[in-house]
């Protein structure tokens, strides 16, 4: 009986179990033809995951990002302290008030004397003499009704003479005129009785008016 050869007597090396696994595990991780599939087997090629976009590689790290920072509301501003932009804009400066508002007396001697003085004088008028009183109404039969504030003028050496009266107290209320030459005037006439409001532009205005309409003023 002829004997058995050794494999390593022949010269030949047995197979290794190494190499029976070889192509088992280079099947289970060889790429598909069909489609790029990511494999486990590492590499030493393979990019910096937190270097790559994740969009375009599937080892890139996934990093959160911060959401965006939210503006306070107003209202917290301004309980903490801060001042709404908007609120600034809008804030506006209160009116003075008007000089009409202003209390009766300091009205006619701080704002309607000046202006009406001014006025009669450029007219051509020279010795103007011009004064706010409280007296009785110089007219007679009207003494009855006792004192009453008036705007007293004269010039021409004190021949031309007019009042402007206010028994209200109120440059809204009641108003009359008088006028005269040399002696004591005889009617008391109503003033400015259709306006429905009273500025000092329309006192000065009305006065005038009076006063030309007597030919008191200009070449008369």
């Amino acid at each position: 009986m002829a004997e058995e050869t050794n494999h390593n007597e022949a010269g030949e090396v047995a197979p290794s179990t190494v190499d029976k696994q070889a192509p088992t595990v280079a099947e289970q991780n060889a790429p598909s033809t069909n489609s790029p599939e990511a494999t486990d087997i590492p590499t030493s090629n393979a990019p910096d995951p937190k270097a790559v976009n994740p969009e375009t590689n599937p080892n890139a790290a996934k990093t959160k990002t911060a959401p965006p920072k939210r503006e306070k509301p107003a209202a917290a501003q301004a309980a903490d302290g801060e001042k709404p932009a908007a609120a600034a804009k809008t804030a506006k400066k209160e009116k003075p008030p008007a000089v009409e508002d202003k209390p009766f007396s300091e009205f006619i001697q701080q704002y309607y004397l000046p202006a009406l003085e001014k006025a009669v004088t450029q007219e051509g008028v020279k010795n103007l003499q011009i004064s706010f009183v409280k007296q009785q109404i110089p007219i007679k039969g009207l003494e009855q009704l006792g004192d009453c504030w008036q705007v007293v003028g004269n010039f021409s050496d004190g021949v031309r003479h007019f009042n402007l009266y206010f028994p209200d107290e109120d440059i809204q209320g009641k108003k009359a005129f008088s006028c005269n030459e040399g002696k004591q005037p005889s009617t008391l006439e109503s003033f400015l009785i259709d306006e429905r409001k009273i500025t000092l532009d329309l006192l000065v205005y009305g006065l005038m008016q009076r006063l030309n309409g007597q030919k008191w003023l200009g070449r008369n």
